[in-house]
This record gives C-alpha cells, structure tokens and sequence, in this order.
C-alpha cells in the first residue's frame, strides 16, 4: 500500500511539473528525412513536415498529444523555400500546446535566405567600375531561381551585414541643393567623376525630418557642378506631393541629406557590393581579412520567414516558439515601387495636400495619406495565447516579429532582435490601405484589435539599420498591452512608440502600459524623436518607471534641438506619465488632448525606479549582445 501511494504521489509530481504524463515529441535535424517517423532516433529533416504530422495527430485525436506536442528542432541551419505557415488547424489547446523549440539555444536557425558560392578575383575591365578597384574585386553568380535571377537588397558576409555601392563613404551623406516639387526633380552636387551612362539600379537615399525616402533614379541630367535626377513613378508623385516629411530647405541647419547608391560606378570600398542584374554577377569588394573562398555569404529571397494566420472565429491558438533563431528575411518594395515612409516605416501609397484642408474628424487637417505596412520576417494575425521566447530575430531586413491584428494573450518574452532593418517588433492595427491615416481606428467587432497582448525582457539594439524612421518597439491600435522591462537602444529614431492616428477622438486605444523599460542611445539620425513617444486618445494608459537617456547628436537634423526624452504627439490624451528618469525635463506636449496626467518625471525620480528598468536578471545573459555607438558619436547629455 505504501508503495502504491509513493506512486501516485510521484506520478502527481511528474504532473505538475510538466503538465502531463503524456506529449508527443516529433524531432527534426539537419541530417534528418522527412521519410522517417519523427523519433529522436530517426528525425524529420523540415519543420514543416514536423508541422503536418503534428497537425495530423490533433485531426485524428492521437491519445499522445494530451500533454501537448512538441517539435524539437536540433542546432543546425534551416534553409526555407517558402515560409513556415502555421494555420487554425495547428492550433494547441490550454492543456495541450504545441512548441516548436531550438535543441540548443541559439543554434537552431530558419533561414530566408541563401548562399553565394563559386566567387573568384575579377579579371578585366567592367564597364563604369572605377579604375581604384582592379585586382580588390570578386565576383560570383547571382543566384538564379529557374531562369530568374533573385532581386535581393541585403548581403552578409559571415552574417556581418556588407553596404551596397553608396555614393560617399558611410556615414558621410552630401546636402541637395533644391527640390522642384512640380517638375518632381531634385538638383544635387555633381559627384567626382559622375557617369550618367551608369545610372541603371541606381537610388537616391534622402534624409527628411523624422523619416527618408528611398527613390529610384530615372534620368540624370549634369549642367556644370549639378545634376538634375528625375525618379520613376509611384515614388515620383508621392514624393513630391506629401506636405509632411517633406525634403527640407533651410540656410540655418542645411537642407536635407542624401546619398546616391546601388550604382557599379560608386564600388570602391572594401565591404561594398554591387548586383548587376542585366549580366548575372554579383560584385564585392572584402573587408580586410576576409577571405571569400572559404566565407559564407548570404543573401535573402524570403520576405516572410514564417506566417502565423488564423481567421476572426478560428484563431491560432496555444502555439509557441521557444529557441529559434530567424535568418535572412527579404524586403523588395524600395526596388519595385521606391519607398517614401510617413512616420514608423508606414510607407505611403498615396499623400498630397488638401486645397481645402479639413475633415470628417480633424477641421485643421491640410493633408491626407493612406499607408502600407512593411513585410516582417515573422508575421502573426488572429492569434490568441501564442508565444515566442528565447528566440533571436537577426539579419533581417524590414520588420523583425510583427503582431498585425486580431491577436489576444500572447507574448512575446526574453528575445533578442539585433541587426533589423525596419522595427524590431510590432503589433496593432496601424492603418489599413483603404482607411486614411488620420481617421481613428475603432471596429465593430472587437476581437479585430489586438488585446492583452505582452512585450517584455527583449533586448532590441542595431535595430532600424536601413529604414531609419522605423522604431525599436512599436504600438499602433491596441488594447491592454504591456511593454515592460525591454531595453532598447542603437536605433536611429524612437525608441518606443504607441498610438496611431494624429487625432483627440476615442478609438481603438486604452489602458496600455509602458513599464520599466530602458531607454538609451537612440535618435542616431533622426529627430521630431523621444525616447517614448504617443499619439491620439489612449484611455486608462500609463507610461511610468522608465529608464529614458543618452540620445545621440544626429548629424542631419533638420532642427538639432528637436529632441525630446518623453514626448506626447498630436491628440494624446487620457495618459498618466510618471515616474520615469531622465537626466533632464525635456519633454515635449504638442497638440495634447485632454486627461493627461505629467508627475514626477526627470533626474529626481528615485534610483530604485532607475536601476530596475530594462531586463530582469533571469534575462540579462541577453545584454552581452549589445552594441552600443560603435562609432563614437557624440551624445547630446549624459547622465554619467
């Protein structure tokens, strides 16, 4: 008898420790089949095959899973065709998840992305290549995929991100001189040894108040010391019709900085690259002690590495990620249609002055716009008690992990996302295509906004590395979030954003919480910036306890003092900001709303309040893989 009762209170334990006695485990590795069973002893060689038999045995009720099933994925690199789509159909349940987790942390990796081989020293001559360059260069095909070749904007070089052919040598960007807004043209500089025979591929990178454009150069016309360049529609129009952020002129700070890129005529410095489309070869010149006969080289072709997406009535339910490194995702749209980012990396689909300003919901408004939203590497929509932790988010080129819509109860916990094109993470409804920006977001259907959802104990840094109007974090239409104890820093514009819509009327927003974050090094080249900045009503919100300090001095702003540690834009209203150290009271309140509540702010707030923002100690091990101003810019004020 009493063996039995040692038994049962054994079993009991083995309970609840791990939830079951009972869950199945289906293994995946790299020297796997996906003709074999699944076992550890013989394991899958892809995910997804691992996902449909999980899927499989949930259709058929498998007693195994009623501890939930979990997908164990060995340390290897995983090379993705297409995405990863994760469907209502995998959905877990409360006692019986399905996880899809690393064997070893950090070592596990999808990959959207793929490798250039086969690269040898160039010989002879390349039509428009500057004469500096003989006997530096390599050259490789570019990967094909059937008779195509893949368009890609990124390439990395023992996953250390190499800089496409720019016209001055980063980070030195030259000033237009001016910008006729109805012949949609730009004069610029004439640059040493221009040829506007080379022209093809070639982009125009500009710097305009809180965002830049991206713009693809049709014509170049030289008339002594200047170039006149046209750009290819749609970016053309919207460029040059959007009242805000405009290109900016001004004799007192300079007007607005640019670059020129993407041309064989600018290679000429070690880690630049050139693909040359036309001729299918891709160029690079290595950076000293790199060897490319024996560096792995990649470039990526997925803009989505993987998809989660249920619908309004069937969400993904109880599925987690936990270990798994994100590889290599690609974004085009600056190559097919430029891009001419309104604020966030919204990108703009249409924008332009009102003769007659005023609408519905705003009388003073003189400008509408209309936005898309940037692809991520990992996307998630109708969801609801998903979760990823421990993962790495890294070498990605627009979004990192973005929580779209329709999510509820999910968290995102104890991640690193470093070196990220765009923002790090996402979530909320910002604008659909078809709903103007400034109209507040409120549906009829509730379950549309993303509630409840968590962001906390990630480490976001060398975050917004290409589009530098993106954030660290960002928040648009959401209800009932938490973004606590992350530490965000190396971005070029704000750190945290929240709110949407530039408008006083209740929407979609209320009762969110900005907590014990910190803050630090950001606004490396953007300004109109703080460190944590709101839009529009936001009922029942609280910013508080945050760690807000060190912002740099961008070298461009288009107004050097317009940078602020706190910072409530147009229509914030019905927020409580308090308790949040800053080295100063620098904050701004511009076109606030009513109901805002400002107390204890600035370098008196208590040094507990200070020392317990950003990651708690079970994630801290993450802090070894920050980067923090490698370059040694200056910084406007330090705390210590």
């Amino acid at each position: 008898m009493n063996i039995c009762r040692i038994f049962i209170v054994a079993l009991l334990l083995i309970v609840a420790l791990t939830g079951s006695v009972l869950a199945a485990e289906i293994w995946v590795s790299p020297k796997g089949s996906d003709k074999n069973t699944g076992t550890q002893q013989q394991p899958l060689a892809t995910v997804a095959m691992a996902l449909r038999k999980a899927r499989e045995l949930r259709r058929l009720k498998d007693i195994s899973i009623k501890g939930g099933i979990r997908i164990v994925v060995e340390k290897g690199l995983y090379q993705l065709s297409e995405p990863l789509f994760i469907r209502p159909e995998d959905s877990g349940t409360a006692d019986s998840p399905t996880i899809i987790e690393g064997a070893e942390k950090g070592e596990t990796i999808l990959s959207g992305g793929i490798h250039i081989n086969g690269w040898k020293k160039q010989e002879g001559n390349i039509p428009g290549l500057p004469l500096n360059v003989a006997g530096k260069l390599w050259v490789a095909n570019a990967p094909l995929i059937g008779d195509e070749v893949v368009n890609f904007r990124q390439l990395w070089v023992d996953n250390t991100k190499a800089t496409p052919a720019r016209e001055t040598d980063a980070p030195l960007m030259s000033r237009i001189l001016s910008w006729d807004h109805q012949s949609q043209t730009c004069w610029i500089p004439k640059p040493a040894a221009f040829d506007t025979l080379h022209i093809k591929g070639m982009e125009m990178f500009i710097h305009q108040w809180w965002a830049i454009a991206i713009l693809r150069v049709k014509s170049a016309k030289v008339a002594g010391d200047s170039v006149r360049l046209s750009f290819y529609q749609p970016e053309s129009r919207i460029q040059s019709e959007h009242p805000w952020p405009a290109p900016w002129i001004s004799k007192k700070t300079g007007n607005s900085a640019f670059y020129l890129s993407r041309s064989v005529q600018f290679l000429n410095q070690p880690g630049e690259w050139y693909l040359d489309m036309e001729h299918r070869k891709i160029y690079y010149i290595p950076r000293p002690g790199e060897d490319l006969s024996t560096a792995t080289a990649t470039v990526p072709v997925l803009e989505n590495i993987v998809k989660i997406e249920g619908t309004i009535d069937h969400p993904v339910s109880y599925f987690s990620f936990k270990n798994i490194g994100f590889q290599h995702s690609s974004w085009l749209r600056s190559s097919k249609a430029g891009l001419v980012p309104h604020q966030d990396g919204m990108y703009m689909l249409d924008a332009y002055k009102l003769k007659i300003p005023g609408t519905p919901d705003k009388k003073g408004l003189e400008n509408q716009a209309w936005v898309g939203r940037p692809a991520a590497a990992v996307e998630v929509a109708y969801a609801a008690h998903t979760t990823f932790e421990g993962c790495r988010f890294e070498h990605l080129a627009s979004t990192g992990l973005d929580y779209q819509r329709g999510t509820h109860e999910d968290e995102i916990k104890g991640n690193l996302f470093k070196d990220i094109g765009g923002t790090a993470i996402l979530a909320g409804v910002y604008s659909d295509e078809a709903q103007e920006v400034h109209l507040p977001y409120n549906p009829t259907d509730k379950r549309e906004i993303c509630t409840n959802d968590r962001i906390e104990n990630n480490l976001v840094t060398d975050a917004t590395n290409e589009d530098w109007g993106c954030v660290g974090i960002g928040a648009g239409y959401v209800k009932g979030i938490t973004i606590a104890h992350n530490e965000v820093c190396d971005v070029n514009y704000t750190g945290i954003s929240m709110g949407w819509g530039w408008t006083k009327s209740i929407n979609a927003m209320s009762d969110n919480h900005i907590t014990a974050n910190k803050i630090h090094h950001y606004a490396r080249n953007m300004y109109d910036v703080a460190g944590i900045y709101t839009l529009s009503a936001q009922p029942g919100s609280v910013i508080s306890n945050n760690y807000v300090d060190s912002i740099y001095k961008a070298p461009y702003a288009h107004d050097p003092q317009h940078w602020f540690y706190l910072y409530t834009d147009e229509g914030s209203s019905y927020i409580t900001i308090k308790n949040n150290w800053c080295p100063a009271e620098k904050s701004l309140k511009n076109a606030n709303g009513p109901g805002n509540v400002w107390e204890n702010n600035g370098r008196q707030v208590a040094n507990e309040i200070k020392k317990a923002a950003g990651v708690e100690p079970a994630y801290q091990y993450l802090l070894k893989y920050k980067t923090v101003n490698r370059e040694g810019q200056p910084i406007n004020y330090k705390s210590e």
